[in-house]
């Protein structure tokens, strides 16, 4: 039987991991087609072609995208409300290809940070913000086009 303090111990170290597990997968959205492995790897693939790949590695599974800048429209900060005129939002992709038997499950998400007043000495920097719902349907639309262009079967 555990002692009480490592029991305290325990539940104090395991609810921030459990936690961050929990936000890492917000945001992340799935796919299942039935068709070959090289095929949802090529429909993933072409999903994100309007962007840079940086990280393309057919065994793991894995297609990470380049940090691609979005100009956004003047954002203001601080207690004044101040303008900011140089606004601007940055976004990458993260693509995962398993292979379930006969089944591809393609896992997705796009992490986005805006450029924002931090205070400090470093008065500007990147802050992470809530993925774009825009960017996310776009990427959903390629992927399940791709996957049918490839006779893949969506579920």
């Amino acid at each position: 039987m555990m002692a009480p303090m490592t029991r305290r111990f325990s539940i104090l170290f395991l609810l921030p991991v459990i936690l961050t597990a929990c936000a890492a997968m917000d945001g992340m959205q799935q796919r299942y087609a039935v068709c070959d492995y090289d095929h949802a790897w090529e429909a993933a693939l072409d999903a994100v072609k309007d962007r840079a790949v940086v990280t393309k590695d057919k065994e793991a599974g894995l297609i990470v995208t380049g940090w691609l800048e979005i100009p956004t429209q003047g954002r203001t900060f601080g207690v004044l409300q101040r303008d900011l005129q140089e606004s601007k939002d940055r976004s990458r992709i993260t693509l995962t290809v398993k292979r379930l038997e006969d089944v591809a499950k393609i896992s997705f998400a796009e992490e986005r940070q805006r450029w924002a007043f931090r205070g400090g000495s470093r008065l500007f920097g990147w802050a992470a913000t809530d993925p774009s719902e825009e960017v996310m349907q776009n990427v959903q639309r390629r992927l399940d086009a791709k996957l049918k262009e490839h006779g893949c079967s969506l579920y």
